[in-house]
């Protein structure tokens, strides 16, 4: 067996490491699915649980040596259910988009119907778009905002009503309001369609009370474990008793082979941490610190998509300052403040190069930033974006976003 230390035996990825390290300490990271995980996460992450097979579930493995890795995966399901009411989960899931994939062939038949958000007006890929794999099995059908930026649902009624789909599927990636799912409870109950909601990206705030939770109103939810709720990569899927077993059959053996149960031991060390009450006041920080954002770039000019925010995170048209997306996106990297381009709702530009902006405030949040570093950091991104063009400007800010970091280290024991 090798013995040899990482940096010893591959010096090369040992530098590549050490720098995305460097990196992630001296900038500002605002990509809202971004955050940054604690040394428990990353040292279950690391650990020689990575060795062990455990094709199956706690107490039914199709490999023997299983019974400590059945206790790590029932800790994770326990404190799941508990988080979230839930009545039965699957930590299985390698991420988000599996876990929705699993669930669609629990529960649905080849050319049934989906009716989810379009992309462009804040859902996701694997909700219906038409470059997935998914679109080619099943007939999914895509609602959008209204003109006030909000779930039209008169509108997702009438298209409900129209289309007779098996299953509504709600929660999105770009979408920065609140979700009414009562009301879209009441609108599948009429058409007796199944309900799903992707809470990806606002699981972290909704295992804090800052948002609603439909776990207890839906027949399925699905979940990433990174984002807000600041675990490792992966996905889970919570249902009510009645899908346990056709979600757990789908996940296993349908869609995936053994588990990776070192993520699902760091995925049950972010959970024991969502559960504490330090995560309260981290989840009340991150909507607080989005508003402030919100206040200013509203103050600055900037089109708000949705009209502003209710969770973490602003999808921003940047055309009207005259710059693209893009564009944005390439100033501000210099800068040492990464966001990423994103599609506005009906964009007319193309999804390489959109109209908008897509930033958050989860992994400043997990940082310690509070208000009045926020209103620093909107300061830069004002100035970056009204001198995209100026090198020199550009290294100013990314010397002043060095020295705000300083202030707030990330990781002192590795560096």
């Amino acid at each position: 067996m090798n013995t040899k230390k990482l940096t010893e035996f591959d010096p090369l990825i040992q530098e590549s490491i050490t720098k995305e390290l460097q990196r992630q300490e001296e900038g500002l990271e605002m990509i809202p699915s971004e955050n940054f995980v604690s040394l428990p996460v990353l040292e279950a992450l690391g650990s020689i649980l990575t060795n062990k097979y455990s094709e199956g579930y706690p107490g039914k493995r199709y490999y023997g040596g299983c019974e400590f890795i059945d206790e790590i995966e029932q800790l994770a399901i326990d404190r799941a259910k508990e988080i979230f009411s839930a009545e039965h989960v699957n930590v299985q899931p390698l991420s988000g988009a599996p876990a929705n994939i699993a669930v669609y062939f629990a529960l649905l038949e080849p050319g049934e119907t989906i009716l989810g958000m379009d992309l462009s007006h804040g859902g996701h890929l694997t909700h219906g778009h038409p470059v997935t794999h998914m679109t080619k099995v099943f007939n999914f059908v895509r609602y959008k905002t209204d003109a006030e930026g909000k779930i039209d649902l008169d509108n997702l009624r009438e298209m409900a009503l129209e289309h007779k789909p098996k299953l509504i599927l709600v929660g999105y990636s770009a979408y920065s309001r609140e979700i009414e799912y009562e009301k879209i409870k009441e609108i599948a109950d009429e058409v007796g369609a199944m309900t799903m909601a992707d809470i990806a990206h606002i699981a972290g705030l909704i295992a804090a009370g800052e948002m609603n939770n439909p776990v207890p109103l839906f027949d399925v939810v699905t979940t990433t474990t990174h984002k807000t709720l600041r675990g490792p990569r992966g996905g889970i899927i919570m249902c009510k008793e009645k899908f346990a077993k056709k979600i757990d059959k789908s996940v296993f053996p349908g869609f995936q082979g053994g588990p990776h149960e070192n993520n699902i031991a760091a995925t049950a060390v972010a959970f024991k941490e969502a559960l504490e009450p330090e995560f309260k006041t981290y989840a009340k920080q991150i909507k607080a610190n989005a508003k402030v954002l919100e206040r200013k770039f509203n103050g600055y000019g900037y089109k708000l998509c949705f009209n502003g925010t209710d969770n973490h995170l602003l999808l921003m048209d940047v055309t009207p300052k005259g710059l693209t997306g893009q564009q944005a996106e390439d100033a501000l990297t210099k800068s040492g403040i990464t966001v990423n381009k994103n599609m506005i709702p009906d964009d007319p530009r193309k999804p390489m190069d959109p109209s908008g902006i897509r930033l958050g405030t989860p992994a400043l949040t997990t940082r310690g930033f509070k208000e009045e570093e926020m209103e620093i950091v909107a300061d830069m991104i004002e100035k970056v974006l009204t001198n995209h063009e100026d090198d020199k400007i550009l290294e100013e800010v990314r010397k002043e976003v060095k020295d705000l970091t300083s202030r707030f280290p990330l990781y002192p024991e590795l560096a």
